[in-house]
C-alpha cells in the first residue's frame, strides 16, 4: 500500500467515526464516475413512462448518471443511511387509515441535510480545502445506487435498498467531495428466490424483481400525483393515504428492523392523538399546525383530502 493509499484509508476512516458520531447508522464510500450499467436501464425505465407524472424524473438525465456533472472535480461520494424505524407506530387495523413510517415526524431533508453539513464542515475543518456537496433525495442523484456501490446494502425485488443489519427503513443522503477516498466495494444481493413484495403489491407496481413501475405505486398515488387518483385502482390501496410500505413491511429483512434514535424521526403527539374522524374532517387550520415541518405537507390540503376520500370509496 502506497503512502497516498495509506492518506486516503486515514481519511475515510476519520469521516467514518464522525458520521457515526453526527447519528448516521452506517457510512460508505464510492468513487465518482459514470453509472455505466444504469444508463441502459435508466433509459428503458423511462422510456416504458414508468415515472408517470413525475416529469422531473425525465430531466438531467447526464447529471443523473454522471456526478462530475454534478459538481466540478468530483471524485468521491459518501453515503449515509439513517435509521427511521419508529418505536412507537400508528394503528394499522383494517379500518385505520394508514400514513407511511418515514412521514411520522419532522421532514428527513431538513434533518438528513443539516447532519450532511456539519459532516461536510468537518471534513473541511479537519482535512483541509475540500470542495463539497450535500444531496438529500432532492438533485437528480441516484442515491441508492451509489448506496450500493458503498458497500452500504443491495437493491431488492423492491427497488428499495436493503442492509443486512437493519433492512430497509432508512433515509439516504449523500456528500459529493472533489477529496480522493478509498472506496468501499459492493456487496452481494440475498433476496435469493423471495418474492413476497412483488406478491403483496396490491396495484401490481413490482412489474417484474428489481423493476418499480412508479406511475402505479400507492405512493406516487398519493403524494406525487397532482390530478385525480384513476378509478381502475379503486379499493387496492388498503387504507393507505400518504405514501405506503407494504412491500417493505413483508419484506423478510425488516424483521432486523431496530427503533431509531432520532428524536426528530418521533410519531408527534398531535399526529398520535389523530382518529379516522380528525383525518375526514380535517381543517386548513389543523393541517398546517399538525403538518408544518412534515413530510405529508408536502401533498397539500387538497390532496390530503383526496386521498381520504378516495380509500373510502367516495
Amino acid at each position: 500500500m502506497t503512502t497516498n493509499d495509506l492518506l486516503q484509508q486515514e481519511r475515510t476512516n476519520l469521516i467514518k467515526v464522525k458520521a457515526q458520531e453526527l447519528g448516521f447508522d452506517f457510512c460508505g464510500v464510492s468513487r465518482a464516475e459514470f453509472l455505466e450499467e444504469e444508463a441502459p436501464r435508466l433509459e428503458d425505465w423511462l422510456n416504458r413512462n414508468c415515472h408517470g407524472k413525475m416529469g422531473y424524473m425525465a430531466n438531467h438525465f447526464d447529471k443523473r448518471l454522471d456526478p462530475r456533472k454534478l459538481m466540478d472535480g468530483a471524485k468521491s461520494i459518501v453515503s449515509v443511511l439513517l435509521n427511521y424505524y419508529p418505536g412507537e407506530r400508528l394503528p394499522e387495523g383494517s379500518d385505520d387509515f394508514k400514513l407511511s413510517k418515514y412521514a411520522y415526524g419532522t421532514d428527513y431533508h431538513f434533518v438528513l441535510k443539516d447532519k450532511l453539513k456539519d459532516l461536510l464542515a468537518f471534513i473541511q475543518t479537519e482535512i483541509g480545502e475540500v470542495a463539497g456537496r450535500a444531496f438529500v433525495d432532492s438533485a437528480p442523484v441516484m442515491d441508492k445506487v451509489w448506496a450500493a456501490r458503498s458497500g452500504l446494502g443491495w437493491v431488492g425485488k423492491h427497488s428499495n435498498l436493503l442492509n443486512r443489519d437493519m433492512g430497509s427503513f432508512f433515509f439516504i443522503g449523500e456528500l459529493i467531495l472533489d477529496l480522493d477516498l478509498a472506496p468501499d466495494g459492493p456487496i452481494a444481493d440475498y433476496c435469493g428466490t423471495c418474492t413476497r413484495c412483488v406478491d403483496a403489491c396490491p396495484t401490481d407496481a413490482i412489474t417484474e424483481p428489481y423493476v418499480v413501475d412508479g406511475s402505479k405505486c400507492i405512493s406516487y398515488f398519493t403524494i406525487e400525483l397532482k390530478e385525480a387518483i384513476p378509478d381502475e385502482v379503486k379499493g387496492k390501496f388498503e387504507n393507505w393515504i400518504f405514501g405506503c410500505d407494504i412491500c417493505q413491511d413483508v419484506c423478510p429483512w425488516n424483521r432486523f428492523s431496530r427503533p431509531h434514535t432520532t428524536p426528530e424521526f418521533d410519531l408527534s403527539p398531535e399526529l398520535k392523538a389523530f382518529t379516522n374522524s380528525d383525518w375526514k374532517e380535517i381543517t386548513e387550520e389543523v393541517f398546517k399546525e399538525v403538518f408544518r415541518r412534515s413530510p405529508v405537507k408536502r401533498t397539500k390540503l387538497e390532496g390530503l383530502r383526496r386521498n381520504v376520500g378516495f380509500v373510502r370509496g367516495e
